[in-house]
């Protein structure tokens, strides 16, 4: 009996349709999932960014407003200063005083040879301990190691210090023995030590400020 050739044809192409595709190696295998993967993650990328884009768009309208609005000037936020720092002690050298977190600490000045600076100083550098020596005071034949003293800068820009005055206790409060620096009995110097911070000011001044 034979067949009719349209018969025929679609036994043919039904065959086809269920032959075994040609085997593919492991190593395409693999090469083919490492594409997916990096087109699926390509896409995550992109819609992630696209998100992130309308969201900071809108966070950026909330903020600002709209456009033909007038926007408000900022300023920049004002650096502080040795001249805006509130003074840490003030020392009055014709009362022989210092003033200390609302104590009044006797002090010792600078001889009328050797007169203390004034002005605003700012602290550089506290020491439990230092030897001062003709180099620190300028004179050749000096040396002597003090404890609690604080290093000053002062507003010329030089160097001056608080110290202990172990040497002379009776003088703070009473007369000027120094070489220049700020003189307090040992106690008071400790405390005055543990007070101050490199960065803080302190003002030394001749007399009351005038009102």
């Amino acid at each position: 009996m034979a067949v009719p050739d349209d018969l025929t044809s679609a036994l043919h192409d039904l065959a086809a349709d269920r032959a075994t595709p040609p085997p593919v190696s492991g190593a395409e295998i693999r090469r083919r999932a490492v594409l997916r993967g990096r087109r699926r993650r390509a896409a995550a990328a992109g819609a992630t960014l696209a998100t992130a884009a309308v969201a900071v768009t809108v966070v950026a309208g909330l903020l600002t407003g709209p456009d033909d609005g007038p926007r408000p000037h900022r300023k920049p936020a004002p650096v502080a200063t040795d001249s805006a720092r509130a003074p840490a002690a003030t020392v009055d050298l014709s009362r022989h005083r210092m003033t200390l977190e609302g104590r009044e600490l006797p002090v010792s000045a600078g001889t009328s040879a050797h007169p203390t600076p004034t002005g605003r100083m700012t602290v550089v550098a506290t020491y439990p301990k230092k030897r001062m020596t003709g180099e620190n005071v300028s004179l050749d034949d000096y040396d002597l190691t003090l404890p609690w003293v604080v290093e000053l800068r002062t507003p010329d820009g030089g160097t001056n210090y608080v110290v202990a005055l172990t040497y002379n206790e009776k003088a703070p409060g009473h007369m000027d023995v120094t070489k220049g620096w700020i003189g307090l009995r040992e106690d008071d110097a400790r405390t005055f030590h543990e007070s101050v911070e490199p960065g803080d000011v302190i003002t030394v001044r001749t007399g009351r400020p005038a009102r």
